[in-house]
């Protein structure tokens, strides 16, 4: 029972961190029709910031704060040189300008900091005990401070006339644009929170597996399985599809094998789209053909 519980704990804290990035993809989605392949390799610029900043005997959170800031001011100047002159519907052409931008951030990275791993400091150290089970408190708290900005976000869209502006461009852009809202600054908001998130969720990540330049690919690949099991245009099912994966690849990895933990984690997912193709909290869209 206390190894259940600690799988199921470690599953919620990997889970949080692909929902997280999983919502940050959806936001930027929404709002502006990007698919941002390149938010993964952005945050891990923002990652050697932050241990950068380590390096020199920063505090962690300044470390933490250098990475979100750094990850979303390079986003944003990507946006508005390169990806903002495309224009609306290029959806395509978007996706491959952002792999060619994540293609040159990862050549950055590994000109100025090189390939060798490196450590990522924890947010906090130690274990805490919950009857026979030590957890780490670095999973606790991926797990709070995931939630704390999920229910932020949450907040935002919920309860602000920012939140309303987003999800309006995000329902119709050309409708928004005729109520006054400015497509356009609306965007630059989805993408500064997007990234922000992405970079939050990397800050979260790297400590558990070490720093590379091609540390955050494996949980891209999975906020995408999130994002696809709950539903594209669900910020919503983004989150719920992030710790469904997260779980159910720990639970894999404990109970099956490590080595087809990302095959059983797929394989669900491949599933569940076979029978509801827009995902479990999507909303079915048709077109004419």
């Amino acid at each position: 029972m206390d190894q259940l519980f600690l799988v199921l704990v470690s599953g919620v804290a990997s889970g949080a961190i692909y929902g997280l990035m999983g919502l940050g993809l959806v936001i930027i989605y929404r709002a502006t029709d990007v698919v941002n392949f390149a938010l993964a390799s952005l945050a891990t610029l923002g990652l050697y910031v932050a241990v950068t900043f380590s390096d020199n005997e920063v505090a962690v959170l300044v470390g933490v704060l250098a990475a979100v800031a750094s990850t979303v001011v390079a986003g944003l100047v990507i946006r508005e040189a390169i990806v903002r002159p495309l224009g609306q519907g290029q959806l395509f052409a978007a996706l491959v300008l952002m792999m060619g931008v994540a293609l040159i951030a990862d050549t950055v990275v590994t000109e100025i900091w090189g390939t060798e791993p490196r450590s990522f400091p924890n947010l906090v150290d130690g274990t805490v005990r919950f009857g026979s089970a030590a957890l780490p408190a670095q999973s606790l708290v991926t797990i709070a401070v995931a939630g704390v900005a999920m229910a932020l976000v949450a907040y935002l869209f919920g309860r602000t006339t920012h939140g309303s502006a987003m999800r309006a461009v995000a329902e119709s852009a050309e409708s928004a644009q005729a109520l006054g809202i400015s497509a356009q600054r609306v965007g630059r908001m989805a993408w500064a929170l997007g990234l922000g998130l992405g970079a939050l969720a990397a800050c979260l990540y790297a400590p558990r597996v070490g720093l590379t330049p091609a540390v955050l690919s494996a949980p891209l690949f999975r906020a995408f399985a999130g994002i696809f099991l709950g539903g594209l245009n669900s910020m919503y099912g983004a989150v719920v599809g992030g710790l469904m994966i997260g779980v159910l690849e720990n639970m894999a990895a404990s109970y099956v094998s490590a080595s087809f933990r990302d095959t059983f984690v797929f394989t669900f997912t491949i599933l569940v789209l076979l029978i509801r193709p827009q995902g479990l909290f999507g909303t079915r869209t048709f077109q004419r053909v």
